[in-house]
């Protein structure tokens, strides 16, 4: 046995400082979470159909609905139709009009919906998390499933890698299971191509969750 290290020949002091260097380690190993933003800030939902909450009382789509989890003003800037490119062209007068904190970037569905080459829609969402940034606010991005006939049939949709390739890329944070949760589930369905009222008060939910988990949200 190496008698160097033996305990009895390493100083007390030595082990305290070796110890509180491994707990410090340790713990700038974990992701610190994000600061809580308070109730009353202005949050903008920029989104499609899903966002505008097609097939729903407006006070029934998820952003209504967060906004009563959260106590947020939440400002629903959804658009039924909307491509990323259609949402980067608003996205400047909602961004001057309602200087918001957060904003929750749910597009790309209609995207794949037209067949716009992936290229251009992760252009556009480059674009539109640019932009948010550049007025101060932080965004965080909602993947929405890729459109897939088995997916339904088997009742799972996924949503395409190019999502996470792009949070990682510009180091946001991603949503990326929660739409595609509820619009596997028939019984949260409106329509083929929307969630119904409990679908989008599931969709809240766990928007909520994930948004608690990244630190936003209380």
């Amino acid at each position: 046995m190496n008698t160097l290290f033996h305990p009895a020949n390493f100083p007390l002091r030595y082990l305290l400082l070796l110890l509180a260097a491994l707990v410090l380690l340790a713990a700038c190993g974990k992701d610190d979470k994000e600061t809580a933003i308070p109730p009353g800030s202005p949050v903008l939902a920029l989104g499609d159909s899903l966002t505008a909450g097609a097939g729903v009382a407006p006070e029934e789509a998820w952003p209504d609905l967060l906004a009563i989890r959260t106590g947020w003003v939440v400002i629903n800037g959804g658009v039924s139709g909307n491509t990323s490119s259609d949402a980067l062209k608003r996205l400047p007068a909602l961004l001057e009009q309602h200087t918001p904190v957060l904003v929750l970037v749910t597009l790309g569905g209609n995207d794949m919906l037209r067949h716009i080459s992936q290229q251009e829609t992760v252009a556009n969402l480059q674009n539109i998390l640019t932009l948010i940034r550049a007025n101060g606010a932080k965004p965080v991005l909602l993947a929405t499933p890729q459109p897939s006939i088995a997916g339904v049939v088997f009742q799972h949709l996924s949503a395409p890698d190019f999502y996470r390739k792009l949070a990682e890329e510009q180091q946001i944070p991603l949503i990326e299971d929660a739409i595609a949760d509820v619009l596997s589930d028939p019984q949260l369905k409106g329509d083929p191509l929307h969630p119904s009222a409990a679908g989008h008060a599931q969709l809240s939910e766990k928007i909520f969750a994930e948004l608690q988990a990244i630190g936003y949200a209380r």
